[in-house]
């Protein structure tokens, strides 16, 4: 049997827009280091998806020393932040799903720059490290925590399940769809919806639940377009519910530790 192998390896500076492909990272309490630590609220402190705002799709984002360059692809405007924010005394209150956090909004230029290209009125907020964010109880082992990502801090999904789904489908679509952070190369299609406990290098996990899939998987990232696949086909075959299911939602069982890709996954 072929050996699983990391793939790819993935993170999400500011949620809900275009990831960044990283050679390695390291595991933090929250989840990937720089993962959805920042992200964008409205006037009120509710939290801004491209669920809403698809117009989101069309940002390009690196890392380049020690910050974070997002490019507006319509205007061809650019900024940089910083990975981690510098500290801020004054905090706010934001709204993601059903959790009020507190948060920091480091420098309003940052915020009126998204404003301004994105056309609404917005602040661009941070996550420190410290602040409490639970993973939901009925899955927590260790009372978890997660920073900006929707309720869990990692999400893996087999290269093989992308490849079955694209079977399916008149046209394939790209695994950055799904937002993943892992993707994994061996084993056969959605065989992740069976593990449980796993190591990548020296760094164990647990699978908790399977993803259930939204509007999001149907926006175009090149062109912010929505359309109905891949939810129309999931549909048809990976219907729990009303649910559609596609990945696992994971959290790690130790933090520190760097996990590369082309390391090996052992099952426990």
């Amino acid at each position: 049997m072929p050996a699983l192998i990391l793939s790819e390896l993935w993170i999400y500076p500011i949620k809900s827009f275009a990831g960044i492909r990283v050679k390695q990272a390291v595991v933090k309490p929250k989840g990937l280091q720089y993962d959805r630590r920042w992200m964008l609220v409205d006037e009120n402190g509710k939290f801004i998806t491209q669920r809403e705002n698809p117009h989101m799709a069309m940002f390009d984002l690196a890392i380049q020393n020690q910050q974070i360059v997002i490019s507006a692809r319509l205007t061809g405007k650019q900024v940089a932040i910083p990975l981690v924010a510098p500290e801020v005394k004054e905090v706010q209150n934001v709204v993601i799903w059903d959790d009020e956090v507190e948060a920091v909004e480091p420098d309003k230029n940052y915020s009126q720059w998204f404003s301004e290209q994105l056309n609404l009125k917005c602040r661009l907020v941070f996550f420190p490290e410290a602040n409490k964010r639970d993973v939901d109880p009925h899955y927590a082992s260790n009372n978890e925590q997660v920073g900006f990502a929707d309720g869990f801090p990692i999400l893996i999904i087999g290269q093989s399940s992308l490849n079955d789904l694209n079977s399916r489908m008149d046209e394939p679509i790209e695994m950055r769809r799904f937002r993943p952070n892992f993707v994994f190369t061996g084993g056969q299609p959605y065989e992740e919806d069976n593990w449980r406990n796993f190591n990548i290098g020296t760094n164990r996990f647990k699978v908790v639940k399977p993803c259930a899939r939204c509007v999001l998987t149907t926006i175009n990232p090149q062109t912010g377009q929505k359309g109905r696949e891949p939810l129309f086909t999931l549909s048809k075959y990976r219907r729990e519910g009303n649910k559609l299911l596609f990945g696992q939602n994971v959290i790690a069982l130790n933090h520190n530790n760097q996990i590369r890709e082309g390391d090996e996954i052992t099952l426990e």
